[in-house]
């Protein structure tokens, strides 16, 4: 039976997504960077940037930046490719064990709206901040401070993002023993996903745990380019 155009579309979309959503976080996470010695920096937890220097150097920058230069607008930008790459995953995962693969695409999607709130968060903060007239600087800082705080909203809504990263490593594991996908890719979905949730905001521990996304999802991506008679 031949395939019909849109399923073809569909399946190399999906790949694409797992090919692009890890280059997307990379480039997300180095923007965070400013030298390579401040890269090479390796922390267990995340030390946060002190409000009032935060604030203090938008309202100076006053915004004479391109919008595409935040890098939390890049990972705005990236959240369609979580869904894309999730169906792709679960297309691949569904055959061998889809009571686990409809469980992991499920959070996987759920996760990406809660993470679509983080980065809409920081986003719309950093550019408001640079609007911000420099008398009212105190008053900035004070309301950067509370809005991002652990235990406010912010800290709930971070939470249930994680949500995303925990169904892609569901997603990973049902792909266990799938048909032409190797069992190092499970692994390395997996690991990838544990980094993001161990190092939460420790942004070169998060760019090691993309590198291993990367790495895990080249198969699945292939897999799905394959055409659909010989899967």
């Amino acid at each position: 039976m031949n395939e019909l155009p849109v399923d073809r579309f569909a399946r190399h979309a999906q790949a694409s997504a797992l090919v692009g959503l890890p280059l997307l976080l990379m480039l997300m996470l180095v923007l965070h960077f400013h030298s390579l010695s401040e890269f090479l920096v390796f922390r267990d937890h995340y030390v946060p940037v002190p409000a009032a220097d935060k604030v203090t150097r938008l309202i100076e920058a006053g915004n004479r930046w391109p919008m595409i230069h935040d890098p939390h607008l890049i990972g705005y930008l990236s959240l369609p490719l979580f869904v894309l790459g999730a169906l792709g995953l679960y297309r691949v995962g569904r055959r061998v064990r889809p009571g686990l693969a409809s469980l992991g695409v499920t959070l996987t999607v759920v996760g990406t709206i809660y993470l679509g709130g983080v980065f809409g968060l920081f986003t719309a903060l950093t550019r408001g901040i640079g609007d911000v007239d420099a008398r009212y600087t105190d008053g900035a800082i004070a309301t950067y401070a509370a809005v991002t705080a652990d235990h406010g909203a912010y800290g709930l809504t971070r939470m249930l993002a994680e949500l995303a990263m925990l169904g892609l490593a569901l997603q990973a594991a049902a792909l266990w023993r799938a048909p032409r996908v190797p069992r190092w890719a499970t692994v390395m979905v997996i690991l990838g996903c544990a980094f993001f949730l161990a190092f939460w905001d420790v942004d070169n521990m998060m760019f090691v745990g993309s590198l291993c996304l990367m790495t895990g999802f080249m198969p699945v991506a292939m897999e799905l380019r394959r055409p659909a008679a010989e899967t």
